[in-house]
């Protein structure tokens, strides 16, 4: 079969109705004295349509920077270097703007059985250095996440590729171990950037839409327009700047002031101080941001199945969803795919908050001593600290012990998550269910969060992911999702949404469903 450009994405993100609210986190407010004299916001749905003009210098005030962040895509492992990788590479496919998948520097791909894969290229494209893109480049830049040493969160992925190799100039032919009907939606997934043969990644060297400037890691990156950029209809500014701000009040004070173009995350308690603001446009990706809290299930204590299911029973999901992010997301259910995807299933066990079930199950644990949960807010998704205090207060109802250990934002993916007992995390969604499965839960991906390794639940992975018949395939990711829930260590509570916002005179921004890290920089545009 010969896949095109309007492939269907799984899903899309249904719109919600939302209800403003007031974040009980003084910490995440702006005073009414910074937003006084603004009129009614503007919304993305509402931006007028105009032909994109071209110039100026973009700033974007971007979260989850860090001192040890790199160029290299194998290390990408959050917001801001997702935004940065995004201005300077360029991946094999993409999504289109309603989340269905399109070409990228492969203009077509083919196969017959989704194990035997053909990649053809786009002819003309040029790297930043002048160098024209061959199958020799992806060759290489895919092999940097396959290496036996490889630290790639996206490592995982490429496991399944037997053989890789160029066929020509233009053709890149893959062999998986077991057929993949979703591999051209993973290889668009940003850490698969391309770069020249034997480059260095961390100097940056790609096709995308902007050449890098001067990159000062949990700082700031500076780009500037690709003048030779192979789509002629994008890359509009002149340069873009993309400034490190990891605290929620300080991003929102900056773009109130003009000082900054752009913010990601901004929290629903600021939404609700924004209203004034006709100086603004907000943009709402609904649910687009599952909550979750993972127990290492490789040491004790949740390697106990009673105390995972005393945990999940503990948290009050409801007060989490009005408090927390009252109007602005859903409650979860402790299943790892999101309400948008097509695979996504509503008839699971509820474990919605019972004092009762919970307390049942520490006793029969036999636990003697309290559970500490490790979050920092600004690491992982704002408020975290706020979550984990509520978490606390509805264990304690349940006559769980349930301590809060506050650590700092800085090194909190590499000293915190996948090392502490418990701690808070959070997932982007992804365009398939294969592509969240693959890279969080199976047991040798490098990115399983919670250390939960289970034979049954790799091989329904494995075979879903191939899988043609569709009702066959739906069961599977149903018993998926029955298993994560009822085993797994886990407990995915609630799916947020996420929440951007700019300038009014900034246009050209998407929200794209299912994209992790929005390609829309190559697309906005300063309207004189």
């Amino acid at each position: 079969m010969k896949k095109g450009t309007d492939v269907p994405a799984e899903g899309h993100l249904a719109g919600v109705t939302r209800r403003q609210f007031l974040q009980r986190s003084a910490a995440l407010s702006v005073s009414a004295s910074a937003l006084g004299g603004l009129l009614l916001p503007r919304w993305a749905s509402a931006q007028t349509e105009a032909t994109p003009q071209r110039g100026g210098h973009l700033i974007l005030a971007i979260d989850n920077a860090s001192s040890s962040d790199r160029l290299d895509p194998a290390y990408y492992f959050e917001q801001y270097m997702y935004h940065v990788g995004r201005q300077l590479f360029n991946t094999l496919t993409e999504l289109h703007d309603d989340g269905s998948l399109a070409p990228g520097l492969a203009e077509s791909w083919e196969t017959t059985d989704a194990t035997h894969w053909v990649f053809t290229l786009r002819q003309g494209v040029t790297f930043h250095n002048g160098k024209t893109l061959t199958a020799e480049d992806v060759v290489y830049s895919l092999n940097h996440h396959r290496a036996e040493d490889s630290p790639s969160a996206v490592k995982g992925y490429m496991e399944q590729i037997t053989e890789l190799a160029a066929r020509g100039s233009h053709d890149v032919v893959m062999t998986l171990s077991a057929p993949n009907m979703d591999l051209p939606y993973l290889l668009g997934e940003v850490n698969f950037a391309i770069t020249p043969a034997g480059a260095n990644f961390d100097e940056g060297i790609g096709t995308g839409p902007f050449v890098l400037e001067s990159f000062e890691p949990g700082v700031r990156t500076l780009v500037k327009r690709n003048d030779n950029y192979w789509k002629s209809d994008r890359a509009f500014v002149d340069s873009v700047e993309t400034r490190a701000f990891n605290d929620a009040t300080a991003r929102v004070a900056a773009l109130m002031s003009g000082s900054v173009h752009f913010v990601n995350r901004v929290t629903p308690s600021i939404v609700s101080r924004l209203e004034g603001a006709s100086s603004l446009t907000i943009n709402r990706n609904s649910g687009s941001f599952q909550v979750t809290f993972p127990g290492l299930a490789d040491r004790a204590p949740f390697d106990n199945k009673d105390v995972r299911l005393a945990m999940k029973y503990a948290l009050d999901r409801e007060q989490l969803l009005n408090l927390l992010v009252q109007g602005y997301g859903q409650v979860g259910n402790d299943t790892p795919l999101f309400p948008s995807n097509r695979y996504f299933t509503t008839d699971l066990p509820s474990h919605a908050f019972d004092p009762d079930k919970a307390l049942h199950h520490w006793r029969q644990s036999g636990m003697d001593r309290p559970i500490r949960l490790s979050t920092a807010d600004g690491a992982t998704f704002e408020g975290a600290v706020s979550a984990a205090e509520l978490y606390q207060q509805s264990a304690q109802r349940a006559g769980i012990p349930l301590e809060v250990n506050r650590v700092p934002a800085d090194g909190y993916w590499s000293e915190v998550w996948r090392q502490h007992e418990f701690c808070a995390s959070g997932w982007s969604s992804r365009p398939t269910a294969d592509a969240y499965l693959s890279m969080v839960n199976l047991s040798n991906a490098p990115w399983n969060e919670a250390r939960w390794a289970n034979e049954q639940l790799d091989q329904l992975i494995i075979a879903a992911r191939g899988e043609q018949d569709e009702a066959t395939r739906r069961q599977m990711y149903h018993d998926i999702q029955v298993l994560y829930q009822q085993e797994g260590s886990t407990v995915a509570p609630l799916y947020m949404d996420s929440i951007s916002a700019n300038r009014a005179n900034v246009r050209g921004y998407v929200d794209v469903p299912g994209e992790v890290a929005t390609r829309s920089v190559e697309k906005m545009w300063i309207a004189s």
